[in-house]
Order: C-alpha cells, then structure tokens, then sequence
C-alpha cells in the first residue's frame, strides 16, 4: 500500500532560538581536510596524499541535553516514582510499543500563550474531530508555538497542559503525547506570574508532574503539525536509547496510507 511519511522533527542546529539561554546544543563541524591526521593515526606510514582527495572524514563532536531538539521524555525526567509511587521508568525503560500508535492531532492555535488547556477543552477538541480516545492512541497538540519555532520568542509561545488534562488523557490509556512547543506545560514565564500571583507551587510543571499518579511520555519540539489531518495516521517517535537517561532524541514521523 502507498504511504507518505511526514517528518515531525526538528534538526539539531547551533544558535537557533530553540531553548532558554545557555541550554541550547553545541556542535562543532570537523571536515575531511582537518580529520586527516585522525584517520592516519590508524594506518601508520600512510600519506596524506594517498588518501582519496586527501580527505579523511566528516564527523561531529556534539553537546548536548537529552531534551535538546525533538525528544522523547521518560517519567524518570518529571519525578523518581510513577503511578502512585512504582520507580519511575528511564528512556531505556520505557515500552517501544508506546512510540508507535494511532496518531490524533487536536488543533489549539487559537489558544492565547501560557493558557493552560482543561480537561474540557481537549474533550470538546476531540468532539469536534468525531473521534473517541483508544488506548495507545498517540496525542499531538498544535499550538501557537509551531509557527514560532527559531524566533527569540519560541520558548514563551503557545498553549501547555495541567495536571487535569493531562490524567484525563492518560485516565483513557493514552501514553505518549506530544507538542510543538517547547514543553507540554505552559510556558514557565506565564507559570510564573501565576504563582507570583497565587503563592501556589502546585501550578508548577503540573503537567510533567502528573506523571507521578499516572506514567506517561512526551514528545517535544514537533513540527509540520500543520500538515497533518486530525487522524488516520501512525506516529512513530522511537528514542535513542540511553542508559538511566530522562529522555532520549528522537526522529518522530507520521506514517499515511494514500
């Protein structure tokens, strides 16, 4: 059968506005003229010359945080217990069946920067699709924060999720769910007006910390969640596997049928 598959992650890139200050990758380009002497170091009596063009290789020496670029979170990354107090599960840990499923993508563009969506509004987003939750479905949320991605103000845009959206989606047996923005709540910059305003720390990371009642998955830093229908299409958002980690970078892509 004919299929089409659709990239929903973004490149690893230095200075792209894609993270708080100071918590952006650092990759550092060696090309095959400056990586010569490296692959002589293995064949003792080899000239440059003899080589191919005199080249060596390409390669990449990289910095990075687990949750730079498009990534999968662990609960590990939210809190040290899950479900009502089990160990919380690594990267490494987590099901693979989790990272592939049934995609449904609800559209919260309109949706103001640091809203925190309800329980509610994403029921009635999935009312206004025709569609009813599965277990293992995968659910991506579209927000403002998309079109913003590369700009100084990405960090700060878009819609998040609280505690109470977020164990309704995993009371349904959801596990994995995803965003365009920089994180599944909102924005710590309008988070911390509210706690500013209210003295309530609960408010804080509520989404990720929900993840200590109910083990869950997120992805991060999507993109292209324009260009995909609301369902009828499979997710896949396998992590690259990293021992104990919090989370782990992954090509996530959505898979059609035509």
């Amino acid at each position: 059968m004919p299929r089409r598959i659709i990239d929903l992650s973004l490149a690893l890139e230095n200075d792209v506005a894609a993270d708080p200050p100071g918590l952006g990758p650092q990759i550092e380009y060696r090309t095959h003229k400056e990586t010569v002497s490296q692959l002589l170091g293995f064949f003792p009596g080899i000239r440059p010359d003899q080589l191919p063009d005199g080249e060596g290789w390409a390669i990449e020496m990289i910095q990075l945080t687990t949750h730079n670029g498009t990534h999968l979170d662990a609960p590990w990354h939210y809190a040290s217990t899950m479900d009502g107090g089990a160990p919380a599960l690594t990267i490494d840990q987590v099901p693979l069946d989790w990272c592939i499923g049934p995609g449904v993508k609800l559209d919260f563009r309109d949706m103001p920067d640091g809203h925190v969506v309800s329980a509610a509004e994403v029921q009635a987003a999935l009312a206004g699709i025709g569609h009813v939750l599965r277990p293992g479905d995968i659910v991506l949320a579209n927000t403002a924060a998309g079109a913003c991605y590369g700009r100084p103000d990405y960090v700060a845009r878009g819609c998040g999720f609280g505690r109470e959206a977020t164990l309704w989606l995993t009371g349904q047996g959801v596990r994995v769910v995803g965003t365009d923005g920089w994180s599944w709540d909102a924005p710590f910059i309008h988070t911390k007006a509210r706690v500013a305003e209210t003295g309530d720390a609960s408010l804080i990371w509520e989404g990720h910390k929900a993840g200590r009642e109910a083990g869950y998955c997120q992805i991060e830093k999507l993109t292209n969640l324009d260009l995909l229908p609301a369902t009828g299409f499979t997710v896949s958002c396998l992590p690259v596997k990293i021992r104990a980690a919090s989370g782990g970078w992954c090509r996530a892509v959505a898979i059609l049928d035509e």
